[in-house]
């Protein structure tokens, strides 16, 4: 695979244990526990985590925060909501985090249902709740990036608004780069205009084919402003020492949901989204798909990433990788259970083969 792709765990922020089938302990969302983790991502070579976030899970930046702490290269992909956040409160601690880090922040945008009332957020529709993440993002970027920033929009105001302590230029990096997923036509827009890495779930490669063609197209037509949408995955990869390992143990994962209805495999119940329907809807074309990419955990209540996975030995899912790179992908978020166990195996198995 080519060196300018990146590779990523997934940490999972909750408070319930056995989260997708994770090893069940007690401390299991202790502040040792998941600094257990970000460190051992940084021995086994991942570059950072993404952590998730929704309203009844413990506050996403500041874990992310504590984590940046006790680590030296651990880069928090860090979810968090416009309307959870006002844009300025946001770019300044984003910015605080960055230059207490060293450069080391990446934000996801989700945009996905929530307990807004829980926290005295409202939305409309969908186009209005796309308008408001949209000039959030614009925002936000801008308030990184500009002095004495003043903007009137539909949704957010600032007058005057300097963020302190500025965000350093690193590279090309002129401030920690915006992820964002979304599979509805309203959510191509948001990523197309505004979006630096635009993340999918598991589909096929050839489903990836077409979205990324349609961004490209929609980026030209929408007059985008800013450098090239990036692509990124976020898959579950099943590996184990061989292929009839790695699919035994799939299918036996899979029973145990189907015993279990995918208790502790939905992060929340939620509306599904367009692209959670894409997923489900694979099923009907097969268990499996492409090569290795498994669509039967969705039968039985694996959502969101832990929808479809890609199983077989590291060199199965390595060459499945290489063939989704080859379409334009550069940021991988990969995960599997018991998170621990799997962020050193995949790290050594599975990384120096993406990465020779």
């Amino acid at each position: 695979m080519s060196t300018n792709s990146e590779f990523l765990w997934y940490i999972p922020n909750v408070v319930e244990p056995g989260h997708r089938g994770d090893a069940t302990s007690e401390n299991h969302n202790s502040f040792d526990t998941l600094t257990s983790h970000a460190k051992a991502l940084e021995d086994h070579g991942w570059t950072g985590a993404l952590l998730g976030t929704g309203w009844g899970r413990p506050d996403t930046f500041t874990v992310a925060t504590a984590l940046a702490a006790r680590t030296t290269t651990f880069e928090p992909l860090i979810a968090i909501r416009p309307g959870y956040w006002r844009p300025a409160h946001f770019a300044s601690a984003a910015a605080t985090l960055d230059h207490l880090s060293g450069g080391r922040v990446r934000i996801n945008i989700v945009s996905g249902k929530d307990n807004l009332a829980a926290y005295g957020d409202s939305e409309g529709d969908q186009a209005h709740r796309y308008a408001r993440t949209k000039e959030f993002m614009r925002l936000v970027r801008r308030l990184w990036t500009e002095k004495n920033v003043t903007s009137a929009g539909e949704h957010f105001g600032v007058t005057d608004s300097t963020v302190v302590p500025p965000i350093v230029v690193r590279g090309d990096r002129r401030h920690p780069r915006l992820y964002f997923g979304g599979a509805s036509e309203a959510a191509e827009q948001v990523s197309a205009t505004e979006a630096d890495v635009q993340l999918f779930w598991g589909e096929p490669l050839d489903g990836v084919r077409e979205r990324i063609a349609r961004l490209k197209a929609l980026s030209e037509t929408l007059d985008r402003d800013l450098p090239p949408l990036q692509f990124g995955l976020r898959i579950t990869t099943l590996v184990r020492d061989t292929t009839e390992q790695a699919w035994a143990d799939a299918e036996a994962k899979v029973a145990e949901m189907a015993k279990g209805q995918g208790a502790g495999w939905n992060d929340h119940k939620r509306v599904i989204a367009v692209g959670q329907q894409r997923l489900l809807d694979l099923q009907n074309q097969g268990d499996v798909l492409d090569d290795n990419l498994y669509t039967a955990p969705g039968k039985f209540g694996g959502g969101g990433a832990g929808t479809t996975w890609l199983v077989g030995s590291a060199e199965d899912v390595a060459r499945s990788l290489r063939k989704y790179e080859a379409l334009g992908i550069t940021h991988f978020v990969l995960s599997d259970t018991p998170y621990l166990a799997e962020i050193k195996r995949q790290g050594d198995q599975l990384l120096p083969l993406l990465r020779s």
